[in-house]
């Protein structure tokens, strides 16, 4: 059995929140930039700051991808995480945050 630690992401602006969100995902999901091992399936704790907040947000998630170190072309390493059906609200509000720019076709660190 993994020991569960807790990892930190603060999302400075919203570019920044618009490349780690995964609205692919049934209940949305964020990409965490890290060189830490992690297996899909891992329930992984996550301390969210979003930008323009002071409030950190305690959640948990599912690890559903996995960029490893040294993964090629633009892609960095790290995971992202399947927010839980309790954190719909959140998906909602990052939703709003991001609302013009979902359907843009930006660089994302995952797709």
């Amino acid at each position: 059995m993994m020991s569960r630690e807790t990892l930190t992401l603060v999302l400075k602006d919203e570019q920044a929140l618009l490349a780690a969100y995964m609205p692919l995902l049934d209940q949305g999901g964020i990409f965490i930039t890290t060189c830490d091992r992690y297996e899909l399936g891992q329930s992984v704790d996550l301390q969210l700051t979003l930008p323009g907040e002071t409030v950190h947000r305690q959640l948990t998630g599912e690890v559903v991808w996995v960029s490893p170190e040294g993964v090629t072309g633009q892609r960095v390493p790290g995971i992202g995480l399947h927010f839980s059906q309790a954190e719909q609200s959140l998906r909602e509000h990052i939703e709003t945050l991001l609302a013009d720019q979902l359907n843009e076709s930006v660089p994302s660190y995952t797709l």
